[in-house]
């Protein structure tokens, strides 16, 4: 059976967004060595000769003849290309994110890997590159779907398979942590849905289903929960009177005593009554 951190990321990719800004086949020195640029926009390449380097945020990489390779945006980037046998490159910029947050993060490293099937990859490359010129009321549509096989292939064929795992892992970590977090502290207040978005960065109507998804229930029916829960360690430890707890959980008595038999199954005084 697949934990649940698989199963989300299996689903990750409904709410995964890419564009492509720019795609283009260069060869020689022009464009290519830089020093310690941070791009704003993902860069994805396919080498089909030459020699050189790529720092990615203090690592260092020798990219080979039939390789693709992923530089997240924010990276810190330093590339370099032996005058004598210089790179060939197709390549594109990108723009992904799940929600509001970005696919790739930009303290992470380069994504490489030796492709299987080369002569797949530079035509998939050729064709982001005829639709991204051409233009046409599909041509982005197309380009996506370039842009993804692209991708999957450099992160399968890289042995990224825990790639998307991951992620989620680490977005639930750092990003809804921060929610859980600020419920926590602020369980005395008015807790709105545009706050905790806000936290995220996500609109209010993408950020209930995505909490719902992770946690199980919305965002409110989570924040009720830990009202209850502080509630009845009230009752329990404390002698504090139940109108007290209820200000103190920013509710009027009468709507607390219904939510807290709803939570409970008893009301608030049977509950104190059988728990000391």
């Amino acid at each position: 059976m697949r934990n649940e951190m698989e199963l989300l990321a299996g689903r990750m990719p409904e709410s995964l967004t890419v564009t492509v800004t720019h795609a283009q086949l260069k060869s020689g020195l022009p464009g290519w060595n830089r020093t310690e640029l941070s791009p704003s926009f993902n860069r994805l390449y396919f080498i089909p000769q030459g020699e050189g380097s790529v720092m990615i945020n203090g690592e260092t990489y020798y990219p080979l003849p039939n390789q693709l390779m992923i530089m997240p945006a924010g990276s810190s980037q330093t590339t370099y290309t032996n005058p004598d046998n210089p790179y060939s490159r197709y390549f594109c910029h990108f723009d992904a994110q799940v929600g509001g947050w970005p696919l790739f993060h930009a303290g992470s490293k380069l994504y490489i890997s030796s492709v299987r099937n080369p002569e797949y990859v530079r035509l998939t490359f050729e064709e982001m590159i005829h639709q991204f010129q051409s233009g046409g009321p599909f041509a982005g549509l197309r380009m996506q779907a370039c842009l993804l096989n692209l991708i999957a292939c450099c992160l399968e064929e890289g042995g990224y398979h825990d790639y998307l795992k991951d992620y989620m892992q680490m977005t639930e970590r750092n990003k809804l942590g921060k929610v859980l977090a600020y419920i926590q502290e602020h369980l005395c207040e008015s807790i709105e849905i545009e706050a905790l978005a806000h936290l995220v960065h996500l609109h209010p109507n993408y950020f209930i289903p995505y909490f719902k998804k992770i946690m199980g229930v919305t965002p409110m029916h989570y924040v009720q929960q830990k009202r209850m829960e502080e509630a009845k360690r009230l009752l329990t430890f404390t002698n504090t009177s139940i109108a007290d707890i209820a200000e103190q959980l920013g509710m009027q008595l009468a709507h607390f005593s219904r939510q807290f038999k709803s939570h409970a199954g008893i009301s608030p005084t049977s509950y104190r009554a059988c728990t000391r």
